[in-house]
């Protein structure tokens, strides 16, 4: 790895309380890394004969599924929690209910409803714990830095499919299955730990970043008495650049928070997205994309089964490359930043959708395996571009909701289109089934491409997430670029702010 690719990286592990949060967060992920074989391995050893599929099922769903559930009830209490809160909470709660399992493996209670139910409660606050994790990432860094953030959080996880599963393989020989859940029990009491460690020190930032904003504020407010009022802008609006802020940004990038848009509630979330058609428009992209690859887990072990000959290596080969694809994706997410954020997600969608026709297709294997891993390169860049666009629209008091409901959603994506997968493949194939996806997202991307370049009003395509100008670096002003349309004067008490929107003519001017 070299120190350019490392470039985009520097600012986050220089924040102090993220770089003491990454050894557990790192942890975390190889523990999760296990639990990809782990957990259907146990609900194979405990399911009774002529089950097993069945309760695998249900346990890979427990696993995951029940965090949508938990958006929707717990979204009322937990909906104005802080980042390392919420994160450290979810942390909390796995490490728990993944713990009871060897303890009731030892106690001799431990059957298949249980070990089912427990992996249900370990996931209720999972879109929580995300949400909160991407929250912090917004409240500690300059929004400039949100993008490389995020890819390096998605790194560990993506390291972690590459690494994890044949190091469980080695572990169930050796100890057996529930043991290594155990692993991912204590990987996640050392996150746990971890967020606890550093709320005291995100509360001292967080006030000393709303004492600096009311220094700020109150300068403005001084200044302003020299000027003619302007109108003020209501949280929320519009900006020229399309961003949707929850205040102002401030020279050293950080937010001066509005009031949140809608107080705690179990839909609020939802309710914030849906007044954006942006946002509204991002979650219908994510989940339409992953739904539409949902049908790849089912079709691509019966093609390359059924239509290749291959070995079980083979399908292993596949999925490594699409693995190490991602890895280096992840790395290179860094570089992206300064990129419009919805144009590179359309990318990102026709790119995937391009790379995975060669399978469609039939291809043979020296063409489609560099294919697969051509596809995982430009997979993995879509998360964090996706969770940093939400980052730039909606302020930090909204996030959390706002990334918790998206959560909710985009989890029930892959398991549905998985689920497709099954009639489809039996009825058309594994090859026309892997061929239709392929396109299907290919056209998905399009449209959003097509959307991307023609954006309504109001919605103009130039989110940015690294210095395009001195947008990057706005000082402290009362109008500018946000403001509604209203007599404005200038003069020699401005200061240099943001580029200035085409001066307006007052009424009766000459």
């Amino acid at each position: 790895m070299t120190p350019a690719m490392l470039l985009p990286y520097r600012p986050v592990l220089g924040q102090p309380v993220l770089r003491r949060l990454l050894p557990g967060l790192a942890t975390s992920a190889l523990g999760d890394g296990l639990a990809l074989v782990a957990v259907t391995w146990l609900a194979l050893q405990l399911a009774p004969d002529g089950q097993r599929g069945t309760w695998t099922a249900f346990a890979v769903a427990a696993y995951t599924l029940p965090g949508a559930a938990g958006t929707l009830l717990l979204g009322r209490w937990l909906g104005a929690r802080s980042g390392a809160q919420l994160a450290g909470w979810d942390a909390t709660v796995r490490a728990a209910a993944l713990g009871a399992i060897p303890v009731a493996h030892l106690a001799g209670v431990l059957d298949i409803g249980l070990y089912v139910a427990l992996l249900a409660v370990s996931s209720l606050l999972h879109p929580w714990g995300s949400a909160g994790r991407f929250t912090l990432v917004a409240e500690l860094l300059p929004q400039r830095h949100h993008l490389a953030a995020n890819a390096l959080l998605g790194v560990f996880g993506q390291a972690a499919t590459i690494v994890g599963p044949p190091l469980a393989g080695l572990l169930i020989a050796w100890v057996g299955a529930v043991w290594v859940i155990a692993v991912d029990a204590a990987s996640f009491a050392v996150l746990a730990v971890s967020y606890r460690l550093v709320v005291p020190a995100v509360r001292r930032e967080g006030a000393a970043r709303r004492e600096g904003a009311a220094r700020r504020e109150g300068a403005v407010r001084r200044e302003g008495a020299h000027r003619e009022p302007a109108v003020r802008h209501q949280a929320g609006d519009q900006h020229e650049d399309g961003e949707r802020k929850g205040g102002d940004q401030h020279e050293d990038g950080d937010r001066h928070e509005n009031p949140p848009t809608a107080g705690p509630s179990r839909t609020s979330g939802f309710r914030i997205i849906g007044r954006d058609r942006s946002l509204l428009g991002l979650l219908a992209l994510t989940f339409a994309f992953f739904f539409l690859f949902g049908p790849f887990y089912v079709a691509m072990p019966v093609h390359v089964t059924d239509d290749l000959h291959a070995s079980a290596g083979t399908l292993a080969a596949y999925y490594t490359a699409f693995g190490v694809g991602s890895l280096l994706g992840g790395l290179l997410t860094g570089h992206l930043r300064g990129r419009p954020l919805r144009t590179t997600l359309a990318g990102i969608v026709v790119l995937f959708g391009a790379a995975l026709m060669p399978l469609g297709l039939g291809a043979p294997v020296v063409l489609s395996l560099p294919a697969f891993a051509l596809a995982g390169l430009v997979w993995a860049p879509y998360q964090p571009t996706a969770t940093a666009l939400f980052q730039r629209r909606a302020g930090t008091v909204d996030l959390p909701r706002v990334l918790a409901a998206n959560g909710a959603v985009t989890v029930l994506a892959v398991p549905l289109g998985t689920m497709l997968g099954g009639p489809a493949t039996a009825a058309f194939g594994a090859r026309p089934t892997l061929l239709a996806c392929a396109v299907t997202i290919l056209a998905l991307g399009l449209v959003a491409a097509v959307s991307a370049a023609r954006p309504g009003p109001g919605a103009h395509n130039t989110e940015r997430t690294g210095p395009a100008g001195p947008h990057d670096r706005p000082g402290p002003q009362t109008t500018g670029p946000r403001d509604r349309p209203g007599p404005q004067t200038t003069g020699p008490h401005d200061r240099p702010g943001r580029v200035k929107a085409p001066e307006r003519v007052r009424p009766g001017a000459s």
